[in-house]
């Protein structure tokens, strides 16, 4: 084991790797997430705990461990698409005992872990995979994957609400990409918008919708990078095909 931050180490020795990606192609959880389990002190390299993330291991000569539980390659890879809820917390557990979206992973699964993140109220389209690499690409914002969601507000935006969501919102963390939207259906004192964007932070459509003067009411991710959310039924799961993971493979390279 070799401890480092540094991301260019000259001499990282022959057959290691950042402990972060081990973890993610473990299927511990995405890099971001392995990042996270070693801050927090809950990755051990050899017996010992690890919590610097540059750490380089040797995956054919090293133990690594997450929470005591030694963590290996796996032998299949997972992907599955689940139709979450409302209530329920995009994470592995919640210390307020909030359900999960752990009791929705198939029964005989290995670990799995989310792409991203709905908040709690959100339902919708949600990927878990154990393929931490693919996870780490489809998050990358290097290639702008889109994610798409219908959200129910109040009132109806207007052409300058929606030329502002186009171009650009201008949000406490910093002006949002341009956004595809168009307005879908309108109602009485409510309308429901259809929103396209190629970034991933906390809350972005609710955030986007509320500086143009639309709050949301009820917010769904209907389709993320090549797939659609279709008919699936809330709280169910399927598989994805070889062809649906193919296309996100090539999403996850940018490819159209």
């Amino acid at each position: 084991m070799t401890t480092s931050t540094n991301s260019t180490d000259a001499d990282p020795g022959p057959g290691t790797e950042r402990l972060q990606k081990f973890l993610a192609r473990a299927g511990v959880a995405s890099r971001r997430g392995a990042e996270d389990l070693i801050a927090a002190g809950r990755v051990s390299v050899n017996g010992e705990v690890v919590m610097v993330p540059g750490t380089r291991i040797d995956p054919a000569a090293d133990t690594v461990a997450v929470d005591g539980e030694t963590a290996g390659i796996p032998e299949t890879l997972w992907y599955v698409m689940l139709n979450k809820p409302a209530g329920v917390v995009t994470t592995m557990d919640d210390p307020q005992g909030r359900p999960t979206v752990v009791g929705y992973i198939p029964e005989g699964a290995p670990r799995l872990f989310p792409i991203g993140r709905l908040d709690r109220d959100t339902t919708g389209l949600l990927l878990l995979t154990n393929d931490g690499e693919l996870a780490h690409s489809l998050m990358h914002p290097r290639f702008h994957v889109p994610k798409v969601y219908l959200a129910e507000v109040d009132g109806v935006p207007d052409e300058q609400d929606l030329r502002t969501l186009r171009d650009g919102v201008d949000l406490d963390d910093g002006r949002t990409s341009a956004a595809e939207v168009e307005v879908a259906e309108r109602r009485r004192s409510t309308s429901v918008v259809r929103l396209t964007i190629r970034e991933g932070r906390k809350r972005q459509v609710r955030r986007m919708l509320s500086a143009v003067g639309h709050p949301v009411r009820a917010l769904e991710r209907i389709a993320y990078g090549p797939l659609p959310l279709g008919a699936l039924a809330p709280g169910r799961v399927r598989a994805l095909t070889d062809d649906e993971v193919a296309a996100l493979r090539a999403a996850s390279r940018g490819e159209a």
